[in-house]
């Protein structure tokens, strides 16, 4: 496969913070080719091109804006990204950067014009855009996969080989955090985080659902959330506080809260983690993972000049750094990084392939399980779309039942 050419549909947070930094170093390692970005407005690709943390790490690197930033700032285009990805040769690759309730439409026009496919977490919010996904997405060859990037912090896959081994024993009980920071609410989150559309559960909450089926390999079976709705500062309104109830098949139960609260003040970028207890009968086993930061205190002469930024800094070296390690700019470090990579390595694999070998490919990267894909993690979908049942209904359980097809109800 020649270098393929990269179409990011959406240029908000998380293009800022991993996705076009680790796209740049891709390309500076000639493994990538052009790189396009679809928004809906021309302030959000005005942002991302001046952003200046990613033009000091990669001097020269550039990416071609929809709509044109010549436009300026008011220019909108909502449909954009259908043109496109039509216009995209075949077979390149479309990330899908864009809010939960819009994935569906952006992920279904990348396959019918068939497009590789990345999306960021969730994949899609029900079960049944999930197996659609999965069965055009086959039908055609095409890689997708989604970008938990938790999955390839090493801590998490050193717990999954020595779960695996039975060096813990099997899960019984688990509490999971992850709250955000306050100034959340004053980004563009305001517009799409309400209360029809995510909650803070779908959103933040599925990682470390995730996390748990990544570790042990059990699959939920009921999930009861209770959500809090709170204002933005525009007036709209959304979950944004959740506590959920995730029970697993071995009889498990994990406990997620998750907000948009975490004071701007605090000196990390959030606060999360995850502790999980088990036994094998005659013993206990516990697991504590404490994600925001990696032992290390820092305090500064002046504020960080980023959101949230303070003088007392907690900084997490493990998700997404720059650091300099000659040469040109600066390079990126990280899981948010590599999973980037590991994703586009995995869709060029496929692509690279002859024909009559990639649907092995494929089944070879679902099985192997450490790339999430419509196939071995609709898990995820299950649990998002319980979850949102059992949040619209007052926190009621609502259960998993598998069959063809599989659906949710409340009990």
């Amino acid at each position: 496969m020649l270098k393929p050419q990269i179409t990011m549909i959406g240029g908000g947070m998380i293009a800022h913070d991993q996705i076009l930094p680790s796209l740049y170093q891709l390309q500076r390692q000639d493994l990538i080719g052009e790189i396009a970005v679809c928004a809906q407005h021309g302030r959000t690709i005005q942002a991302l091109a001046d952003n200046a943390a990613i033009r000091r790490a990669f001097p020269g690197h550039s990416f071609r804006g929809y709509p044109d930033p010549a436009a300026g700032a008011d220019a909108k285009d909502s449909s954009g990204y259908q043109r496109i990805i039509a216009a995209m040769p075949p077979r390149q690759i479309v990330i899908a950067a864009i809010p939960d309730q819009i994935h569906h439409d952006v992920i279904m026009t990348a396959i019918r014009h068939d497009q590789h496919l990345i999306a960021v977490k969730p994949l899609v919010l029900r079960m049944d855009h999930a197996a659609e996904i999965e069965r055009e997405a086959r039908s055609r060859n095409l890689f997708v996969g989604t970008e938990y990037h938790k999955r390839f912090d090493d801590r998490s896959l050193l717990a999954r080989r020595r779960y695996r081994e039975g060096m813990f024993g099997e899960f019984k009980l688990g509490t999971a955090r992850l709250m955000e920071k306050w100034y959340y609410r004053n980004s563009n989150f305001q517009n799409w985080f309400t209360a029809e559309n995510s909650d803070a559960f779908t959103y933040i909450g599925c990682h470390y659902v995730d996390f748990v089926h990544f570790v042990t390999g059990l699959v939920p079976v009921s999930v009861s959330v209770y959500g809090i709705k709170d204002r933005f500062p525009n007036g709209n309104e959304g979950y944004l506080w959740t506590d959920a109830r995730v029970i697993w098949n071995n009889g498990a139960c994990l406990n997620v809260q998750n907000s948009l609260s975490f004071p701007d003040e605090a000196p990390g970028s959030n606060t999360q983690g995850i502790t999980m207890y088990f036994s094998d009968g005659e013993r206990g086993a516990w697991l504590d993972h404490s994600d925001q930061y990696r032992g290390i205190k820092y305090c500064y002469t002046r504020r960080l000049g980023i959101d949230g930024g303070t003088v007392f800094h907690e900084p997490s070296t493990e998700y997404f750094q720059y650091v300099d390690l000659g040469g040109p700019g600066l390079a990126c470090a990280g899981y948010g990084f590599r999973s980037i990579d590991h994703l586009i390595r995995a869709a060029i694999r496929v692509e690279s392939a002859p024909g009559a070998e990639r649907a092995a490919i494929l089944m070879e990267i679902d099985d192997a399980g450490i790339i999430a894909t419509p196939a071995n993690s609709s898990y995820n979908e299950a649990v998002i779309e319980a979850g949102r049942l059992s949040l619209q209904n007052g926190g009621k359980t609502a259960v998993i039942e598998s069959g063809e097809p599989p659906r949710v109800r409340l009990i």
